[in-house]
């Protein structure tokens, strides 16, 4: 029990952040093809939301993976996979045949979303560079 209260946060903290370094990484070496979605479901300035993304997503992801400054990544985070879920992940809008995909896209980003309120309320754990519990 002590390994699990000492690894665990860390572990989760990866696990957490893995998908926002993934996908920010995706996004820098599919920079058009980003840009080409984000303008395709009506954004204005795809190039810069684009940009933004990246920064977030890498940024925030890394940040939450060593636990530098994690409170605020998540919040960051929270905020940028809210509105994603709502511009992009529409289930509620596609056609018949696309709302099973948004709809556990959604549901996956509000599960995301939950981890975190908790890494926001919690902290990032003793195996971090803020270390604070």
């Amino acid at each position: 029990m002590e390994a699990l209260c000492r690894f665990g946060p860390l572990a989760g903290r990866i696990l957490l952040g893995l998908i926002f370094i993934l996908e920010g990484f995706g996004k820098i070496t599919g920079f058009h093809s980003t840009v080409g979605y984000i303008d395709a479901h009506g954004l204005p300035m795809p190039q810069i939301a684009a940009i933004i993304a990246i920064v977030v997503e890498l940024g925030g992801g890394i940040m939450i993976a060593i636990g530098w400054k994690a409170r605020w990544a998540a919040a960051a985070l929270f905020i940028f996979i809210l509105v994603a879920s709502v511009v992009f992940h529409a289930f509620w809008a596609v056609p018949p045949e696309q709302v099973r995909l948004h709809n556990i896209m959604f549901m996956k980003n509000i599960a995301i979303m939950g981890g975190m309120l908790y890494l926001m309320v919690h902290g990032s754990g003793p195996m971090s560079v803020d270390k604070k519990p």
